[in-house]
């Protein structure tokens, strides 16, 4: 694959082999994640009401494979992620905390984070391209719009320096072969929970090529900017940066530099437009009374702000953040389940305790539950 990867940087450019890259992946991830039903929202809940089924399976088999895959590149010199934004740069925790918290009071909200929401829509769930654009349009604002300031006053709460600070490992006085010890651990407990959790054979395939796809994003991403002498520098799956990258390009920057971000989100889009199509589950999907409009459009507006916040979304921070074992990355994976779950136990879990005659609506409610 290097002698591929130099090919191509030496015909096209890094640059536009960084594009290619990021269209191939988003394939692979668009793919594996739509066939395995891949979902956050779904592995919260199954945590919090104490199921641990197939979806919290899922979620720990990718971000096990992902974890594992980086640590062990890392170890043995084919990756190098000093100098990625998340680890090199000076964080904010009460960024990460917060805007974990608010993503995931969100996904509960639009039930779906910002890469299922993406997956649905490509199966023609109308409800999900909605909730997505808010996303986008609330993720732009954050970044540099609107609510710039906000974002910039609670990032600057509470930070962290880069370096040994940002990392979780060294941090808590590890040493840095302690690292892969930690992602092997993960990976076990994924291997556990799939299959205590009898995980369906697209359920391991999923699980372990969504992993994989968020691996190569890193792999590839380096190797590239080695080849096209470009420092060398990593990038990760992420969908908060790179969507409102996207829209920005289509509605004012057309001209704005290709990069690995410009064919990520389309990639991942046609990824599972393909599995849906090759699995006849493509068909249109409105909203109705049981399904709530406004819901989706306020969880879609609390992960668009929560993701810049946190410096990524549910993929971008914790998957792809956490395999790299950074702080920010893990306060958010905390915020992300805390929110998730008091959520889902204020809003949704109340209804699973109504009588059965109000359920049918024989009592009068006057409004369709759901």
């Amino acid at each position: 694959m290097l002698a591929a990867i130099a090919k191509s940087v030496a015909s096209i450019g890094a640059p536009a082999t960084l594009a290619l890259a990021g269209l191939l992946i988003g394939l692979l991830f668009g793919f594996m994640a739509a066939k395995s039903r891949f979902c956050l929202r779904s592995a919260v809940i199954e945590f919090v009401t104490g199921q641990f089924g197939e979806k919290l399976a899922i979620w720990l088999l990718m971000f096990g494979v992902a974890i594992t895959g980086v640590q062990f590149m890392i170890a043995h010199g084919q990756l190098d992620v000093s100098s990625v934004p998340m680890l090199a740069a000076k964080g904010s925790l009460s960024g990460a905390l917060i805007g974990g918290l608010l993503f995931g009071c969100g996904m509960i909200l639009a039930r779906g984070c910002a890469s299922r929401l993406l997956i649905l829509s490509a199966t023609g769930n109308l409800r999900a391209l909605i909730a997505g654009l808010i996303f986008v349009v609330v993720a732009q604002a954050s970044f540099h719009g609107l609510l710039e300031p906000a974002r910039l006053y609670l990032s600057d709460l509470w930070t962290v320096e880069g370096g040994q600070a940002s990392d979780l490992v060294m941090r808590l006085g590890g040493k840095e072969s302690d690292k892969f010890k930690v992602a092997l651990i993960w990976l076990a407990a994924a291997f556990i929970f799939s299959l205590r959790g009898k995980l369906s054979l697209w359920g391991w395939i999923g699980g372990i090529g969504a992993g994989i796809a968020v691996l190569l994003a890193y792999w590839m991403t380096y190797q590239i900017g080695l080849a096209g002498a470009l420092s060398g520098t990593a990038e990760g799956i992420s969908f908060s940066g790179p969507s409102a990258e996207v829209l920005m390009r289509v509605l004012t920057r057309p001209e704005t530099p290709i990069g690995f971000d410009t064919l990520l989100i389309p990639g991942v889009f046609l990824g599972a437009v393909l599995a849906a199509l090759i699995a006849r589950e493509w068909r249109l999907t409105v909203f109705d009374a049981r399904s709530g409009m406004l819901r989706y459009m306020l969880g879609a507006a609390l992960m668009g702000f929560g993701a810049m916040l946190a410096g990524g979304c549910a993929v971008g921070a914790g998957i792809s953040g956490g395999a790299l074992l950074a702080v920010t990355a893990w306060l958010t994976l905390i915020g992300l389940w805390l929110g998730g779950g008091f959520t889902h136990y204020v809003v949704d879990m109340p209804r699973l305790f109504v009588p059965k005659d109000v359920k049918s609506g024989r009592l009068g409610s006057g409004r369709a539950l759901g």
